[in-house]
């Protein structure tokens, strides 16, 4: 049998114990577009690896003006890979999961090492990738907390 016993009236009922939460901040906002940026992102990533798999001539420069000495199939499937394993983060990170964002920052940073050793098969495109890594690196590391506390 339980004992509920007597009521407690007056403990911890001011507002300032019920005030846990911490503020959020406008960068909720940047955290929500961080992860709709990885969802665009990875989204781009997988039809750029799948435009490499399945069109040999869509990239000018040929395998040996790369930074990395492989072929466009093999430049495909870590495209497309790649783009996949983002928008599943991204939808993580959506979601205020602590582990996807700790995954975000990880692939977003080797999709920006991807991207540079692919620039000069397509420039501004990788340069436009790098700068929304960099960007969903810093949202989802400095106020990624607060999209889960939201």
């Amino acid at each position: 049998m339980t004992d509920i016993g007597a009521p407690r009236t007056n403990v911890g009922t001011s507002r300032s114990d019920q005030d846990t939460d911490p503020q959020l901040t406008a960068w909720t906002g940047w955290v929500a577009f961080a992860g709709f940026m990885m969802i665009l992102v990875g989204s781009f990533q997988a039809v750029e690896g799948l435009v490499a798999i399945f069109d040999d001539g869509f990239y000018r420069v040929t395998d040996s003006g790369l930074v990395v000495n492989v072929d466009y199939t093999v430049w495909g499937w870590v495209h497309l890979l790649l783009g996949v394993l983002i928008i599943a983060s991204g939808a993580g990170v959506l979601a205020g999961n602590t582990a996807a964002r700790v995954v975000a920052v990880v692939l977003a940073g080797l999709s920006a090492l991807v991207n540079l050793a692919f620039i000069e098969a397509y420039p501004v495109w990788s340069i436009l990738i790098i700068a929304m890594d960099v960007v969903v690196i810093y949202a989802v590391t400095v106020h990624g907390g607060e999209l889960r506390d939201a």
